[in-house]
């Protein structure tokens, strides 16, 4: 009777543990606004940001292609910190020592994190990259392919917009093919 309570502790176990795998490559870990600053302390990794909102038919066709993509649920758990962030949050945010609010302003308002993370460009999808200070890389508005995505992901994520502008990276890859 030992054994088997032992032996079915440890699948069990395994299970638990096999299941975290699983999911770390089936799904985008998505996080919180608030705990990006936190989990930069204890592993810097670029940030991205998905503004969108629930309206947005676009939004809802990358998370259903592009962010259920097997390649691109790897690279972003890996490389990233992925935080989903509706632009039109009614709720105060609070993100780096500052509160940012809702505006009521024009058919359905916004956030002022959101106004300033696309620098006032306000248009869904915008994917925000930043690096590991929490500083903007880069805005990039609308719906994508996985195959338009991964390359960006990785010129940004991989620091090879330092060394290389995009169109250099573009044709470098071309020629690799």
């Amino acid at each position: 009777m030992k054994k088997i309570l032992t032996l079915l502790f440890l699948i069990l176990l395994v299970g638990c543990s096999t299941k975290k795998n699983v999911t770390e490559y089936t799904e985008i870990q998505w996080m919180d606004i608030e705990d990006i600053e936190a989990a930069l302390e204890k592993e810097p990794k670029k940030v991205l940001i998905d503004v969108y909102t629930d309206w947005c038919g676009w939004c809802k066709k990358m998370d259903a292609t592009t962010f259920s993509d097997p390649e691109v649920i790897k690279y972003l758990n890996k490389n990233y910190y992925c935080v989903k962030f509706d632009g039109e949050e009614k709720d105060t945010v609070q993100y780096r020592g500052e509160n940012f609010k809702f505006v009521g302003q024009g058919r359905r308002g916004y956030n002022e994190l959101a106004f300033n993370l696309m620098k006032g460009k306000m248009s869904y999808p915008t994917y925000v990259f930043l690096d590991e200070n929490l500083d903007i890389l880069q805005p990039i508005k609308g719906y994508m392919t996985s195959v338009q995505f991964l390359p960006i992901l990785t010129f940004l994520g991989e620091d090879i917009y330092k060394d290389k502008t995009w169109n250099e990276f573009v044709e470098s890859s071309k020629s690799e093919e």
